[in-house]
Order: structure tokens, then sequence, then C-alpha cells
């Protein structure tokens, strides 16, 4: 390969890793888990979804709940919002990968949005080695690609880094106006409570049952400020309980995309799981949900 082109070209960095780099058993693996689930067939428009961005073991089965539901033929661009967890940013970061490589075969960038979002403020492009790293956008990539099979269709990949209500709601104003076009998907990405000693984050009311069952509804606490479609009490939810929900600003933005939008939207949970039901502090979870959005 050329090296100004293979410059250009996101590579799939953690294929054989978190999930399987041969196209037929992922593309299989695809199939089977969105077989069995059911979709909402009340929705008139899907407007966006919250899936989790965990090893496919883990939570391939959780984010097909909200994959089922897309009609691929209704879009034409698809923007990805995924937080930031190696590279620290305090603004949204732009692709410098023109193509992102799956499996299933590549995704073109969409090139002239990254360029018109990079001439406004806070908007920074990612080196592409930090790209790389960045699993949370990746994870969702192979699912895109199923989903889309040979459609054209444009990525407008953006890492979310560590934002304040301000900025938020700066963010917001800005993917309002593409959450307006009718073509153009949200897919948001996002794991829900880590809960153990690895990650430091170990609450825990026995008035609520088993350690699992308080894990469960203090997400389902969360997961209900953003079903209500309410970015302020999501963060003031956030700001007290501490949980550790990795995808919370991109989560956020969203939130208040929705918000001034002025869209007649639905939010609703459609799909929550933990990795373990934990029964005792010496083990540890993560809790993974599918969200949909729609008219």
């Amino acid at each position: 390969m050329d090296s100004k082109l293979k410059s250009l070209i996101r590579i799939a960095s953690h294929s054989g890793n978190w999930y399987d780099s041969d196209s037929s058993v992922l593309a299989q693996s695809f199939k089977n888990w969105l077989d069995k689930v059911a979709v909402v067939k009340e929705i008139k428009q899907l407007k966006g979804i919250i899936g989790p961005h965990a090893g496919y073991y883990y939570s391939g089965s959780t984010a097909a709940w909200s994959y089922a539901n897309i009609n691929p033929s209704c879009y034409d661009r698809v923007v990805l919002l995924g937080p930031c967890h190696y590279k620290g940013i305090s603004a949204c970061g732009l692709p410098s990968c023109n193509i992102y490589e799956t499996p299933l075969g590549n995704i073109n960038v969409d090139t002239v949005e990254v360029e018109k979002l990079s001439k406004l403020k806070n908007f920074v492009y990612v080196k592409k080695e930090d790209e790389e790293q960045e699993h949370s956008l990746e994870m969702h990539l192979p699912y895109i690609k199923y989903i889309f099979g040979e459609q054209d269709i444009k990525l407008l990949p953006i890492m979310v880094g560590s934002l304040n209500q301000k900025s938020a709601e700066y963010f917001g104003k800005i993917f309002a106006e593409y959450l307006k076009e009718d073509k153009t998907l949200f897919i948001v990405s996002s794991d829900f409570c880590h809960w153990g000693t690895n990650f430091d984050y170990m609450p825990y009311n026995s008035e609520d049952g088993e350690i699992w069952q308080h894990i469960e509804k203090m997400d389902c606490e969360g997961i209900s400020h953003i079903t209500n479609e309410d970015p302020e009490a999501f963060l003031t939810y956030l700001k007290d309980s501490k949980n550790t929900i990795c995808g919370r600003h991109p989560i956020n933005v969203y939130l208040y995309a929705l918000k001034f939008s002025g869209l007649d939207t639905i939010t609703k949970l459609v799909h929550y799981k933990q990795s373990s039901q934990v029964k005792t502090r010496k083990q540890s979870s993560v809790s993974y949900a599918s969200i949909i959005t729609y008219l």
C-alpha cells in the first residue's frame, strides 16, 4: 500500500482482540445477535442510538438491540460520538484519517464536514496514533459497516473530551443542526457503571438487595434522565452519584443536541445488561445499555 494512502487510513487496531478479525465469523455473530432481538414498531424515524463499546463477547448482543432498529436506506451520514479513554482533551476531537477500516470493509469519513467543523472554536484534530488507540469509536465501526453494507455512507467520528456544562451546551447547539437533518443518524458510544476495585468505584446500599441490584438501580436512575432527555438532570445525577459512565460527555452533548433541535422525540431504553452479577466486593462488573431516540 502506498505510504501516503496508508497514512489516511485508520487501521482496525482492536480487530482480532476485542472482536473477530475474520469477516465471515464477525458477520455471522452480528446476524445471530440481531436475529434474537425485537425492533420497536412505533418508530416513525430513528434519530439516534446509544450503545456499548466493550469487547463483543461482553456487549455485542446488547448493542444489537439498538442497531436492529436502523433502516439503512433512510440515512447517508452517521455522526459517531465517543469518549476519550486515553487522550486527554477538553474539546471535541476530529479525525485525521479519511478512511476507517473494518474487517467487513472500509468506511469513508465525511471530510467535507470535518473541514467545516475544524474552523469552529474548540474542535481539534486528533493524531492518527491517538485515533487508533481509542476503542470507543472503533467498536461501533464493524456494526455500522454490517448494517449499511455497500451503501455509500459518510461517517463523522467525534472524540468527545472532558467537557463542562457550558462546553456541552456549545457542542449540543452545533450538533443539533445535524440532528435536524432527515438523513443523518447519531450513534453515541458509552458503557455504564464500572464497579469494582479495578475502577476504584464500589458504592453499595444493602437496602437495594445484592450489589448487582444496587448497580442496576443506580444505572437506571441515570438512564431515566437520558430517556427524559434532560441534560441538566443527568449532569446533577453524575455529580451526586459519581457513576463511572465512561460516555457521560458524549451522552450529555447528545442530550443538549436533542434539547436544542426542537424535535418531538422519544428516547427509550430497549436493553440493559451487566457483564456479571456482583455479589461480593471481590468481584467487578461493567454495565451495558441500548437506548434509542425516534420521532
